[in-house]
Order: C-alpha cells, then structure tokens, then sequence
C-alpha cells in the first residue's frame, strides 16, 4: 500500500491510450497524471484494461513492451468486484441504460471499489455515478 493507505491507482484504457497514441489533446494531461499516480504508489491494470489497449498492438509481446509488468502492476478482478459491476449493471439498466451487458467501466469500477484505488481516467461519468466511493482522478478534479 502507498504511504495515504491507498492500495494503488488502476489506471483506465483512455489515459494509456492517449499517452501511447500521443493524442494531441490529452497526451500531456494523461503522461502527467500518470506520472503523479506513480509517484504516489503502485499504478495497476487489469485484464480489461490491458484487453481495451491491445486493439493498438498487433502482438502480445508489443503490448507488454508497452505496458512492462515492472512499471504496471497487473491486478485480476477481485470476485467481490464482479459481483458489484453487476449490480451496477442492474441499476444502470434501471436507469434506462441502453446497453444490454455488463460494461467495461463497470468492471473497472468496481474493481477499484472492491480494492480500495484510486481510479485515473478522463471519463467519469458513469464512474462518479456508480461507483461514489471510489477517488476518480480526472481532468475535472
């Protein structure tokens, strides 16, 4: 755990990619928010991360070259965390969500709940709506 007790900060697909991609617009505010996140403790990734950033690669070895196992803590899914994204895939529905299975974020989310991160990401609606618990880093914060 980081010095604040905080067990890490899960890092979301869309700050890897912006960063990997050098996107023009947010490539800078994701390197340093990453950087900040790193300084602060572990940085993690889980499988759905790590799946929603493989798209950009065209092998596995490139993708973990990318993203180095000594640099990126790699996280499974806490079975508690899977529970939770469904549950918050029933209230999303009850919402009058439209998509018809669980969602990435949802995953995500919950996994940063079950597990007590920090959450770095660019988008938080749906993370700030389901998941209050958990400490969304963002442009916005």
């Amino acid at each position: 755990m980081a010095p604040d007790g905080v067990a890490g900060t899960l890092i979301d697909s869309n700050v890897l990619l912006d960063i990997l991609t050098d996107d023009p617009r947010w490539a800078d505010w994701s390197a340093g928010a990453l950087a900040d996140a790193a300084e602060a403790g572990p940085i993690c990734i889980n499988p759905i991360i790590y799946s929603e950033v493989s798209v950009r690669f065209t092998t596995v070895e490139a993708l973990d070259a990318a993203l180095p196992s000594r640099d990126y803590r790699r996280e499974p899914i806490p079975w508690a965390a899977a529970f939770l994204a469904g549950k918050v895939f029933v209230e999303y529905r009850r919402n009058r969500g439209t998509k018809a299975t669980t969602l990435p974020d949802f995953f995500i989310g919950a996994h940063a709940a079950v597990a007590g991160m920090d959450l770095l990401t660019r988008d938080t609606g749906r993370y700030r709506t389901y998941f209050p618990t958990v400490r969304v880093i963002a442009p916005d914060s």
